[in-house]
């Protein structure tokens, strides 16, 4: 996957804001102040840390050698996927997708119906760019 490819993927989720509380090396997406990616972009290839489902965590490990305990995260919850092209991209979406989701579940119920909110004008807002094409 691309650099590109993934930040097209990330500037179409609702309501995902960039920051870099690490420094410019290190690109973080939040979901109403929760992380749910980091990306250390600068590196060949480029790895990403997403939170995950701690069994299926481990399940991805086995599976996948680019998959590894998350690198300065905790590791029961955060997994490092290297993107050196071993993984589908699709594959690499829903991961995630799985990350943003689960991050999102654990916001209070509040902040869960803010979310619901934005998916919804987003997806209004796509619906009626598509209808003007």
């Amino acid at each position: 996957m691309d650099f590109d490819t993934l930040k097209r993927f990330l500037f179409n989720l609702p309501g995902a804001r960039l920051e870099f509380p690490f420094g410019t090396e290190i690109m973080v997406y939040k979901i109403l102040g929760k992380m749910f990616i980091l990306i250390d972009w600068e590196e060949n290839p480029i790895s990403i840390n997403l939170k995950c489902d701690p069994a299926y965590a481990v399940e991805l490990r086995r599976k996948n050698f680019a998959i590894t305990p998350g690198y300065h995260m905790n590791k029961t919850h955060w997994n490092t996927v290297l993107l050196d092209g071993s993984l589908e991209d699709d594959f690499v979406f829903e991961l995630i997708q799985q990350s943003y989701d689960l991050v999102v579940s654990e916001l209070p119920k509040r902040l869960q119906r803010e979310v619901e909110k934005l998916k919804v004008s987003e997806a209004h807002r796509k619906k009626l760019l598509d209808e003007g094409s």
